[in-house]
């Protein structure tokens, strides 16, 4: 089956090619692609820039693409985007196909939404109290055991899920956390059951989308966030928290926070942050959002003003104080009211708005379309030369 043009199509294909094709060889170099799909389309996002960069290098010969070639680039171009620019075709009146958003919108909301958050650090640092203050409810596993466990004495793996819904969303939320890390004389290969655990919820999950008779939704247990706890020590990042970073930072979106951010003056909680950034581009760790291709400049941007707020210096608060006629989460010491919601006193309003309400859903494409594409991509080829090895030895 071929895909027609249409004659406003090819007329725009060849106006950009002829104007970048200044020698009139039937040539134009590969750098300028991208640009004349730009001219052509309008803004496409990143990710779509970068298939286009894929298909021209594909054909590029000596550094130049032929007429043919581009037009099977611009072909492609338009099969995988919506973005077509003055290319769209007008509407002689209202057909009604706006309504889309609103029925994808009630079908998501029958059946509500999940979300999978993983807290990561030392025991002391206040990891379930940030959890209950984040979603305002008593959520972290310590909080709904009635008894409290003691420390265990290798790193134990706890998921505790809830449905919590606000307005008539309804939110799956399930807090994995990991009593003993870090906790024990010698850490080393602590972060292993984690990473393990990780890869496991990917494992369950490729095992049903590739079943034969698989479920209609696939239950999702793949972790989509981990907050990793810093200890406040106003120094730099310890050799354990590095390699935490750098073995799970593959296959999970890492959010790194400094716990318990009170301790330190404001002057110390930003050269400290400073140190930590160092400390991460030193080590080429792969933090959220820093780490990630943005879709376009809007997002570009907002990933920018985050990534000068990590590693966000957070306190936590279940409790309720009264400040004035007001009450508010926070916490009463001899010098004053630690507010946890006042952007002057930390920056935990602005890590939940970033998990919450702004990439909530950003957090969960990422963990499917980079992370657990990279695992099943890997799984899936490993199969193949098994296979491969299998049918070469049977012919044997």
């Amino acid at each position: 089956m071929t895909n027609l043009l249409t004659s406003q199509q090819k007329e725009a294909f060849v106006r950009a090619f002829q104007e970048a094709d200044t020698n009139d060889a039937g040539l134009v170099a590969v750098t300028s692609v991208p640009s004349l799909v730009k001219q052509v389309l309008g803004p496409i996002s990143n990710h779509e820039l970068q298939e286009v960069q894929s298909r021209v290098d594909l054909r590029a010969h000596k550094g130049e693409v032929t007429f043919p070639d581009f037009m099977e680039i611009m072909t492609e171009t338009m099969g995988s985007t919506t973005q077509w620019g003055q290319l769209k075709t007008p509407l002689n009146g209202y057909v009604g196909f706006d309504s889309i958003q609103s029925q994808i919108t009630q079908k998501a909301l029958k059946r509500g939404f999940e979300f999978n958050l993983m807290v990561v650090g030392e025991s002391g640092m206040g990891k379930s109290t940030l959890v209950n203050t984040l979603f305002k409810a008593r959520v972290s596993r310590s909080s709904c055991m009635q008894t409290p466990t003691p420390i265990p004495t290798t790193v134990d793996i706890n998921a505790v899920s809830h449905v919590i819904e606000e307005k008539g969303v309804r939110l799956k939320l399930t807090i994995t956390d990991t009593p003993g890390f870090g906790d024990q004389i010698n850490n080393k290969d602590c972060w292993t059951p984690i990473t393990d655990y990780v890869n496991e919820q990917f494992e369950l999950y490729l095992a049903e989308e590739v079943s034969i008779n698989r479920k209609r939704f696939i239950p999702d247990s793949r972790v989509h966030c981990c907050l990793y706890f810093i200890q406040p020590s106003g120094h730099a990042l310890k050799p354990l928290d590095i390699e935490f970073m750098r073995h799970l930072h593959d296959c999970v979106n890492i959010v790194p926070v400094i716990a318990k951010a009170d301790t330190l003056t404001i002057e110390e909680r930003e050269s400290f942050k400073k140190r930590i950034r160092e400390d991460i581009t030193t080590h080429g760790i792969r933090i959220y959002p820093r780490g990630y291709d943005p879709e376009d400049d809007a997002e570009q941007t907002l990933a920018d003003q985050i990534d000068a707020l990590i590693p966000f210096g957070v306190v936590g608060s279940d409790k309720v104080v009264k400040v004035g006629n007001k009450e508010l989460y926070g916490r009463q010491t001899r010098w004053g009211v630690i507010e946890v919601e006042n952007k002057e006193h930390c920056e935990f309003s602005q890590l939940r708005d970033m998990l919450i309400k702004t990439h909530m859903q950003d957090l969960k494409e990422k963990t499917d379309k980079v992370h657990y594409e990279t695992f099943r991509r890997q799984r899936l080829q490993q199969h193949h030369e098994q296979a491969s090895k299998l049918t070469g030895e049977s012919n044997i």
